[in-house]
């Protein structure tokens, strides 16, 4: 096996692959990229045995009579390109012993390569459902609602994104118990209703491969009843769905919510981020005092005399009330969001706040917030 490739667009290549390693590895060849080479296309491939990114880059060859693979040490091979200017590379792979020679001008390095042949291979794509989104649309999807989903192993439903998708919509849903989003796309649609739940590893990874382009492309999604398929640009990406059904998460949503509440986004940020570290670091808990024209936003640390407030013009419909919310949360959510104004709206300092953007006219996405309370001390 032998080729000529540029520095620069195998080691991007590389670094968007490299996301799926893991350093825990129970079958060692896995540590290794897998290059396969057929006539002029070089196929990259790294799978951590519950996701696979497989990427295509066309380079130089001479004559190939046949496709050849080899498996590279990813780590070593990685520090080496990133070392490296912008410059031709010539590879070069004994197909007996599987070493690789690389050539960059006046450098030459030499790594131990493995047989490939026990790497392993693509699960297939049988009996599946497909649709397709826009890479723009799927980015920030997730930006919305990754955050917000559980970091506990024990929760293994609620690690992901669930991902509901019916005839008229996709809906996209994350919650640790603590917070929820919802991010609703009503310019999406499936042709035929299916739900499941994606994982935060290659999720995040689709995520950051989509966000480094410099052009909004289709994505095209296939699943079936285990694992799901992203296909964009020289990019496929196979991932197996978080087994088990997600919590009824539109039963936490409360109905009755008399109490709205209109501040300035910027603002409202701003006075969280400060009056936040004043806040009792086991809790992160900022008091809300609510009234007709005017928001308090205070916190207080018992054990070290520290306190802070500071008030914020609002619009505020309802009875006046007190209720207190992890800052840390809060920041989170309405970090995430671009709008000029939020509403919250309330019912009782015992239950869930609820955060939705206002805009005006009809928008693609609708999102909605949940932060739960944290009960004040009298």
């Amino acid at each position: 096996m032998k080729f000529i490739v540029n520095s620069q667009l195998l080691v991007r290549q590389l670094q968007a692959l490299s996301g799926v390693l893991t350093n825990n590895n129970t079958v060692p060849i896995i540590a290794c990229f897998h290059f396969h080479l057929e006539e002029n296309e070089l196929t990259l491939k790294t799978t951590d045995l519950e996701t696979t990114l497989v990427s295509r880059i066309e380079v130089e060859t001479g004559h190939v009579d046949k496709p050849t693979e080899v498996a590279v040490p990813s780590r070593l091979l990685l520090d080496i390109l990133k070392s490296l200017d912008d410059v031709p590379l010539t590879f070069n792979v004994d197909e007996n012993t599987y070493a690789v020679e690389i050539t960059s001008g006046e450098g030459v390095y030499r790594l131990a390569g493995l047989n490939a042949e026990t790497y392993p291979s693509l699960p297939e794509a049988k009996d599946t459902s497909t649709t397709s989104l826009q890479a723009s649309a799927l980015v920030e999807a997730i930006n919305m609602t990754v955050f917000a989903a559980s970091t506990d192993e024990m929760r293994k439903q609620m690690s992901g994104i669930f991902c509901d998708m019916t005839h008229e919509n996709v809906t996209f849903v994350a919650t640790d118990a603590h917070k929820l989003v919802r991010y609703r796309r009503n310019d999406m649609h499936a042709d035929e209703p299916a739900s499941f739940i994606l994982p935060r590893k290659p999720i995040t990874i689709v995520k950051n491969i989509l966000a480094s382009r410099k052009e909004d492309c289709e994505v095209k999604l296939e699943y079936n009843s285990t694992n799901v398929y992203f296909t964009f640009e020289n990019f496929y990406i196979i991932c197996r769905l978080v087994e088990g059904k997600y919590p009824n998460y539109e039963a936490a949503i409360p109905k009755e919510n008399p109490n709205h509440l209109v501040v300035d986004r910027t603002s409202f940020l701003s006075t969280l981020r400060r009056v936040g570290l004043f806040a009792n670091p086991s809790t992160s808990q900022v008091r809300l005092s609510i009234g007709a024209d005017n928001l308090v936003i205070s916190a207080e640390d018992i054990e070290f005399s520290n306190d802070a407030h500071e008030k914020l013009p609002c619009t505020y419909e309802g009875d006046p009330m007190e209720i207190g919310f992890n800052a840390k949360f809060l920041i989170e959510m309405v970090g995430n969001l671009d709008t000029e104004q939020i509403t919250m709206e309330l019912s009782q300092p015992s239950r869930a706040g609820i955060i939705f953007p206002v805009t005006s006219g009809e928008q693609p996405a609708d999102v909605l917030m949940l932060v739960m309370p944290v009960m004040l001390a009298n």
